[in-house]
């Protein structure tokens, strides 16, 4: 097994779900080793990722776990296959880590949905306005890493384009359509760009308009990222010193609910389309 100085987001993941299916079983790691035939180090390293795992190995741990839902076995044996550094791995040393995890997380997910009530999503903001927001950051950004962010929200924009496009769900208030970041040019341009966005097929935008007054989880900013199976989604949640992962079952139903309620407080897919457009154009 080969050692990992700084686990992916990825490899955490696969180790920390091993570890919930060993615990469910109601197994120790000494129990649980003896079984596997090696030693409880080295199965408490595979579950923190500071060891690797194999597909077949997994299905052995899933099999000695009882484990009863092979469509996760066979998830978390699929993690284990791909072995190629991510694009994101190039700003290793640059940005903080959490953020290379969520472009790993995202790059992997099977859907992602987003709500935000303050401004845009990342990955609909255009190079202007996420300039804004970064420039209103605290603490403030160096110019250089500025430019470093933006370049790497570009380069995780591209799960909406590529050929497998991820299908992307988006809810934004009213609020966050009117702010101004950047200026009315900035923000006319971001209207545009948004309505352009409503038009590819994987991507659903949808607006909760000031009408409908309050609406669940106001204020929250939430990004989900669905994963092969269920078990393994991710929700996202901005924080001042980073973003934050969310794993667990009863958070991560939680999270599912107030996505599908504040869908059904926002406005068709059309309404909103059509409502973003008279808003760039009032400007």
């Amino acid at each position: 097994m080969a050692g990992r100085a700084a686990p992916t987001a990825r490899r955490t993941r696969l180790g920390t779900e091993l570890r919930k299916m060993r615990e469910h079983a109601g197994m120790t790691t000494t129990q649980a080793a003896s079984l596997l035939g090696t030693s409880s180090g080295q199965l408490s390293n595979i579950e923190v990722a500071r060891f690797g795992v194999s597909a077949d190995r997994i299905r052995v741990m899933a099999r000695i776990y009882s484990c009863t839902d092979p469509a996760l076995t066979e998830a978390l044996a699929e993690m284990t296959g791909d072995r190629k550094r991510g694009w994101w791995e190039e700003y290793r040393e640059i940005l903080p880590p959490r953020l290379l995890d969520l472009a790993e997380i995202e790059h992997y997910g099977t859907h992602l949905h987003a709500a935000h009530s303050m401004h845009v999503p990342g990955l609909l903001q255009t190079v202007d306005y996420a300039r804004e927001i970064f420039r209103q950051a605290v603490p403030e950004m160096s110019p250089p890493e500025i430019e470093h962010r933006i370049s790497f929200r570009v380069k995780r924009q591209t799960v909406l384009y590529r050929d497998d496009a991820v299908p992307y769900r988006a809810v934004i208030h009213e609020a966050a359509l009117r702010m101004k970041f950047g200026g009315p040019n900035v923000t006319r341009a971001q209207l545009r760009h948004l309505v352009e966005m409503c038009d590819r097929p994987r991507v659903t935008i949808r607006v909760i308009p000031f009408d409908a007054g309050s609406y669940p989880g106001s204020g929250q900013s939430v990004y989900f990222v669905s994963g092969s199976v269920p078990a393994l989604d991710t929700a996202q949640l901005d924080q001042s010193h980073g973003p934050v992962f969310i794993d667990s079952e009863a958070q991560l139903a939680q999270y599912r609910m107030l996505l599908e309620r504040l869908e059904a407080t926002a406005l068709s897919p059309t309404e909103s389309q059509n409502l973003i457009q008279d808003l760039g154009q009032s400007l």
